[in-house]
């Protein structure tokens, strides 16, 4: 009797053992990725269609798994050429969601091109922006993360009014769509830092001065308002530099270029963003130029 009490008391052991590893497993497993990449700028264009450039990113993509859709917060001219990028390498159902970046505001049919593809090919999954930034300013969920995306140039009347900024018309439309989100996750996208971080390799330094910082009050506004809500990140491009830092309780990950050998002065970076259950952490990867391959250098934990 006493042989039989310890096996069933072994058995019970192992089973209490399996269910927490299987927590553990549970715990440690995505719900989903995404991918990011940023300021690839002219380097998807006809001129530039081989693996060097912005080509080799989405091609390391494929490779290491795409994600559930691809984020890419601004400098993305002439965007027509990144979503033909896209379409080629990752499929033609692969969701791409555009970010304006300054490149875009100052350049007329780039805009033009943005709001057609925002009527065309967001507005009926995504919740429109504030009126003058509909096509430019949205918001999506996707399983169990919020994710926004920021017109940094909308003044309240025009999506190209201001030089980088939280005016006061997108400060209220952020507000009011992150209150009325439930999911534990939420992510934000905009083009500018709120102040530039030198590179992580090597240091280099660009856009000081010239972020969000350059109108400290609705950036300190905006950026106490994403510190209240507890946001995941706020993840941005405009430097040409990876680099990642709490900022006053707020995880900012900027995602340096995509532009593969077109920009030597910092490896070119693509993000793969993966959210679990209770979790959520990055892998930087970075174009090693000895191998001419995408490799991870930097693990990021957001949790």
């Amino acid at each position: 009797m006493k042989k039989l009490y310890r096996g069933l008391f072994n058995v019970c052991i192992w089973i209490i053992v399996g269910l927490l590893a299987g927590c553990q497993c549970n715990c440690n497993t995505p719900v989903f990725s995404f991918d990011v990449t940023a300021d690839m700028r002219e380097f998807a264009n006809t001129e530039h269609l081989t693996p060097e450039y912005f080509k080799g990113a989405c091609l390391a993509i494929l490779k290491t798994g795409k994600g559930a859709f691809m984020v890419s917060p601004g400098d993305i001219d002439p965007p027509d050429c990144v979503y033909d990028m896209v379409n080629t390498v990752l499929g033609p159902d692969y969701p791409w969601y555009p970010v304006i970046g300054n490149h875009e505001a100052e350049t007329p049919e780039d805009m033009e091109w943005l709001r057609k593809y925002g009527r065309e090919k967001l507005l009926d999954h995504v919740s429109a922006g504030p009126e003058g930034s509909e096509e430019t300013t949205y918001s999506f969920d996707y399983k169990n993360s919020h994710i926004v995306v920021i017109n940094e140039y909308y003044d309240g009347q025009s999506d190209t009014g201001t030089n980088g900024d939280i005016s006061d018309a997108l400060y209220e439309w952020v507000k009011n769509d992150i209150e009325g989100t439930k999911k534990p996750f939420i992510f934000v996208f905009g083009h500018e830092p709120f102040i530039s971080l030198p590179d992580i390799d090597n240091g280099r330094h660009r856009h000081k001065g010239d972020n969000l910082d350059e109108h400290p009050r609705n950036s300190h506004r905006f950026a106490e308002l994403l510190r209240q809500h507890r946001i995941t990140a706020y993840i941005n491009g405009h430097t040409h530099n990876f680099s990642y830092a709490k900022i006053n309780g707020i995880w900012q990950i900027d995602a340096g270029h995509a532009r593969g050998t077109g920009d030597m002065g910092a490896r070119s970076t693509f993000l793969k963003v993966y959210v679990g259950i209770n979790n959520c952490w990055i892998e930087a990867y970075r174009l090693d130029h000895n191998t001419n391959t995408y490799l991870v250098t930097n693990i990021i934990s957001l949790s």
